[in-house]
């Protein structure tokens, strides 16, 4: 022992919230990527359809920005549902340099049966709460984000 140093236990990773944090987010994650299995689709592609359906024609650059992820991994995402069908890439008219992002026809289609099946794996996890606990905690999560220098932009 170093002089004048007690030995003090370290915390208990049960005494972090951030650790509660991470199980009840991984827990909702894994519901929500399981009634997506059946559509062929992962909670990461669920995101980019979802901010499509509402920012038609948004560049890579565009859209990395608002989901919060780098232009490397959304780029690889976007393959993958080039791939599906589930995405068009299309040359800017104005900026030939720049690819703009398009949801399918069958994209269009699906987006609202997945977004019922994340209001249902909403309501299993958080239909327990009351709304006004419901806006709280969505509150709380979204200023602890801000003052923490998160780089996303909010989706709604």
């Amino acid at each position: 022992m170093i002089l004048g140093m007690t030995t003090k236990r370290p915390s208990k990773l049960e005494d972090h919230l951030g650790y509660w944090l991470r199980c009840l987010s991984n827990l909702v994650s894994e519901a929500f990527a399981r009634r997506l299995e059946g559509h062929g689709v992962s909670v990461p592609q669920w995101v980019v359809l979802r901010c499509l359906f509402d920012r038609e024609n948004a560049s890579l650059n565009e859209l990395a920005a608002t989901i919060g992820i780098d232009n490397g991994a959304l780029s690889r995402m976007v393959e993958r549902l080039v791939q599906k069908g589930l995405v068009s890439r299309e040359t800017d008219p104005a900026n030939r340099r720049m690819v703009r992002l398009r949801l399918t026809d069958a994209s269009k289609a699906l987006v609202p049966v997945l977004a019922k099946e994340a209001d249902r794996n909403d309501e299993a996890f958080f239909g327990v709460i009351g709304e006004p606990e419901r806006r709280q905690l969505l509150e709380t999560v979204r200023t602890l984000l801000t003052r923490n220098g998160w780089q996303g932009k909010a989706l709604d």
